[in-house]
């Protein structure tokens, strides 16, 4: 079937208006980030680097695109209209009028909308699952780098056991259909999501162990909050209905963090056993100070620039994991716009139609690209302090 379509100049300025919620968002951030950049620390420091404010950029937009998704996107992402199957991109929907920016795919689904729709999966699962492996390691790292012995040979062992698995075949296995059908998934889920209770309940408790007044409802608040997280994540039983994961993203979740762990687990412990010579920590030690305290007030903080670094490729690693999955139709659901989901449906028609694979080619490359560069200025600018 022949398409009307609005031409190469009426698409790029079609794509560019409908962004314009995130140009908007991206200026505001750009302007108070100049503004405070000599109060922000290292992030202020990154205005002033090109790579770090390229890198920035391009992160800050991927997420204002999952934020201002339903306005950005012309079409809801599973909305099919039969007579546009596999139109090309700047056609023209001749019932409605409306245009399809990227063309359309073999099921009649609109590129954009799918491209756009799928960033806020991608950056719902990457930075969170990232982040709960950041806590696991770090709880996991700091006594035995701190303590070492026994302690320090059991975790690393452990860790060494999970690292020895080439990665690819670990997340196969975590998440193909027999596994994921199986308690499996919930019951490490339910492990892992301990341990961000604890971590906060801990943080809490050792700062504001002077001050009982204070303490009792700070944690309090992160006992209730850390069950409310927990209940929602691992029994999807949250009655406000604002935390939960759909058990094909909790399978990948738990897959990530599982993967993840040891590797921070190694960097962390390496950290302590190094920071743990410090004059600092010594005078913490001959105030008193407790080994819970040593480690999360006097350690993790002037260890903070390497894990920061760590999380910024780590997430970038699992956004390509993530895309590897989806494109082996593993973990999420054949129709989710995940941009691997739609990589893979677009292959099959490569010789024929390339235009519905380029767009989350292109969002799963920028997205790595900002994360990488970031990373790199923040390791530039962490070993000027």
């Amino acid at each position: 079937m022949q398409f009307e379509t609005i031409g190469p100049v009426g698409i790029l300025l079609g794509v560019i208006a409908r962004f314009w919620p995130v140009w908007i968002a991206l200026a505001i951030v750009l302007a108070v980030g100049f503004r405070l950049r000599k109060r922000l620390g290292i992030y202020g420091r990154l205005h002033d680097d090109w790579a770090g404010l390229s890198g920035l950029m391009i992160c800050f937009f991927w997420l204002f695109t999952a934020i201002f998704a339903s306005i950005v996107a012309p079409f809801e992402p599973l909305q099919q209209i039969a007579i546009m199957k596999d139109a090309p991109p700047g056609a023209i929907d001749p019932d409605t009028g409306a245009v399809f920016l990227l063309g359309a795919d073999r099921l009649a689904r609109d590129v954009f909308s799918r491209m756009v729709f799928g960033s806020q999966i991608v950056l719902l699962i990457a930075p969170a699952a990232t982040l709960f492996a950041l806590i696991v390691g770090t709880m996991l790292g700091l006594p035995a780098g701190y303590h070492g012995g026994r302690i320090d040979g059991v975790l690393s062992f452990l860790a060494n056991l999970v690292l020895a698995f080439p990665v690819i075949l670990l997340f196969y296995l975590l998440v193909t259909p027999g596994v994921s059908e199986t308690p499996i998934p919930q019951v490490l889920a339910g492990l892992f999501l301990v341990f961000p209770v604890m971590f906060f309940a801990t943080l809490v408790s050792t700062r504001y162990s002077g001050q009982p007044k204070l303490l009792a409802p700070l944690l309090l608040a992160t006992l209730v909050i850390g069950a409310w997280f927990y209940a929602g994540l691992v029994f999807n039983v949250d009655p406000l209905g604002l935390i939960s994961l759909a058990p094909n993203e909790l399978n990948i979740f738990v897959a990530v963090v599982f993967a993840s762990s040891p590797g921070v687990f190694r960097i962390v412990r390496g950290l302590t056993m190094e920071i743990r010579t410090r004059d600092y920590v010594a005078a913490a030690q001959t105030r008193g100070e407790g080994p819970w305290y040593i480690m999360l007030w006097e350690i993790l903080p002037n260890a903070r620039g390497p894990l920061i670094v760590d999380a910024c490729l780590r997430v970038g690693y699992t956004t390509i994991l993530l895309g590897t999955l989806g494109y082996f139709g593993l973990g999420l659901a054949p129709e989710s716009p995940d941009w691997g989901t739609a990589i893979k449906e677009s292959s099959r028609l490569l010789r024929a139609h390339i235009h519905p694979a380029l767009p989350p080619v292109i969002a799963l490359m920028s997205f790595v690209l900002g994360l990488n560069l970031l990373a790199d200025a923040i390791r530039e600018q962490a070993l000027k302090d």
